[in-house]
């Protein structure tokens, strides 16, 4: 046998040999974990004080790591802040940091824990992979030195960068990924130089990672769905539920959908800040969630998924609405605001209708069907196009079907949990200028609907049945990334609305790490 020909045949094995040890599924597990805050965050406390804690919040991570593992889990989930809490300053989150090296340096924490340094949260998060045979995905802090040779080095000569790290099986660092946007009061952390894309790849598919704040983002999300064809996503979160569009269970299970990527999304659970929600996330449809602002126990998530979801999918979000002529509204546009955004509506006056509203380039298209017209709840067709500046900078375009808290019109977009009305039929579109549009359905209680509704190619989201709850609300969620820095005169309520966040929403949200 030649040289050329032996080289031929190693090749045909290694081909063979690894598309039999690929799997076809896997099996996911996020950990919305109770987490236990330190008793004073703003003076600095010792390094002691600081792995104390942090052995704690660890110890019940590893009860979830154990018990995913034992369930037969090839990955798992665990959230953004989970060691230590928030309300940090720059000085006082400082004794919970590590130097996190660069995954490439092919280091195994549990193994040679003293290779970067004293790191003994990277070397428990390593062992618990490795004793376990899970990747593990945790979030942590990074510190890295720097010195007037470089201009943006910060006064007190470090970086600090809020980071998501992932340990193979094996206990490998595999990922290390600083988070890129930033939630407002983050001032303890630091914004990488430029924005990291970060994969990896396993045996049951490929791997991107992200955290929060980031997924209302270009980048790095889109950009490891639509350039690195990630597989899968792994998001740490500490997210706040708001109401009506961006609770975490409605939003993340439509980010997967309009991405086409499976999405693990692990949560906080600390239901006196409205933080609980995670889920397992098919691009079809959600496999597991949790939702619970009544106990204070975390929950573990487990559900199998497929290693290689279909991507293939490619919706033509303006084509539908485009091709028909604006439907008879029958009644009067009016105002109403929605996270500080102004939208216009139109109420939905019969137990059927067909209906229009536009604002701006956007024209959102309504036709539905409720089992009833109750006398004590009102719905309306809303449309907003404009750039949103209140906690970040986005650039929306949403049509949104939603029960308005009471039956007056200026209840319209109020935040509201609980609904009456089931729907028989819903067909929403519009003349979205977007290719990203995430589909959200979400019932009374905060409960998503798997399997009764689909996204149509020529951009419609229709019910495929009656609704198995009533409806909180039904919206199409588009983002313009490219106008995210248009000029914020074309938002009304700008000035308004930062005053508004900073006087009655900052005690809460100011802390918050999206």
């Amino acid at each position: 046998m030649t040289t050329s020909q032996l080289l031929a045949y190693v090749a045909v094995l290694l081909f063979y040999f690894s598309r039999a040890s690929c799997l076809d599924t896997f099996v996911a597990a996020v950990y919305e974990h109770a987490v236990i805050l330190p008793s004073t965050t703003l003076t600095p406390v010792s390094r002691e004080e600081a792995l104390a804690l942090m052995n704690r919040n660890l110890d019940l991570l590893e009860g979830a790591i154990t018990s995913a593992a034992e369930q037969g889990a090839h990955i798992i989930v665990t959230p953004e802040d989970a060691l230590y809490g928030w309300n940090f300053n720059r000085e006082s989150i400082y004794p919970y940091l590590e130097d996190i090296p660069h995954p490439q340096v092919n280091w195994i924490p549990c193994d040679n824990p003293n290779r970067f340094g004293h790191t003994p949260v990277q070397e428990r998060l390593s062992c618990l992979a490795k004793n376990n045979s899970i990747y593990v995905v945790a979030n942590i802090g990074d510190k890295k030195p720097c010195n007037a040779s470089d201009p943006q080095c910060p006064h007190d000569g470090r970086y600090q960068y809020n980071t998501d790290v992932a340990f193979d099986s094996q206990g490998k660092l595999v990922a290390r990924y600083h988070k890129q946007n930033l939630f407002m009061g983050e001032e303890q952390f630091d914004v990488p130089k430029e924005p990291e894309v970060v994969t990896f790849n396993t045996t049951f598919g490929s791997f991107g990672i992200f955290t929060c704040f980031d997924i209302l983002f270009h980048d790095p999300a889109v950009t490891l769905v639509k350039d690195f064809h990630v597989d899968t996503m792994l998001f740490p979160t500490a997210w706040m539920n708001v109401l009506p569009h961006l609770s975490a269970v409605e939003f993340h299970s439509a980010w997967a959908m309009g991405m086409r990527v499976n999405f693990l999304a692990s949560n906080i659970h600390y239901p006196s800040m409205k933080m609980t929600g995670s889920g397992i996330y098919a691009p079809n449809s959600p496999r597991a969630f949790h939702y619970d602002m009544k106990t204070q126990e975390g929950k573990l998530l487990l559900s199998q998924l497929d290693s290689h979801p279909s991507h293939s999918v490619s919706v033509n979000w303006t084509s539908y609405a485009s091709s028909i002529e604006a439907l008879s509204t029958g009644n009067q546009e009016f105002k109403g605001v929605v996270f500080f955004d102004e939208f216009t509506f139109v109420e939905l006056t019969g137990v059927t209708g067909n209906y229009t509203v536009c604002q701006k380039d956007l024209c959102c298209h309504l036709s539905y069907k409720m089992s009833e017209k109750r006398s004590d709840e009102m719905y309306a067709l809303g449309a907003f196009d404009g750039l949103h500046t209140v906690e970040g900078r986005y650039y929306l375009q949403v049509c949104t079907l939603l029960k308005c808290k009471m039956t007056s019109l200026n209840t319209c977009g109020d935040s509201m949990e609980t609904a009456s009305t089931r729907f028989e039929m819903f067909s929403l579109s519009g003349t979205f200028r977007t290719q990203y549009v995430f589909p959200e359905v979400l019932l009374s209680e905060t409960k998503l609907a798997p399997g009764e509704f689909q996204v149509s190619t020529d951009g419609r989201l229709f019910s495929l049945k009656p609704t198995s709850g009533p409806v909180l609300t039904v919206t199409l969620f588009g983002r313009l990334y490219e106008k995210d820095w248009v000029s914020s005169a074309s938002s009304g309520l700008t000035a308004q609305a930062r005053r508004i966040m900073l006087i009655v929403i900052a005690p809460t949200v100011y802390s918050l790490n999206w």
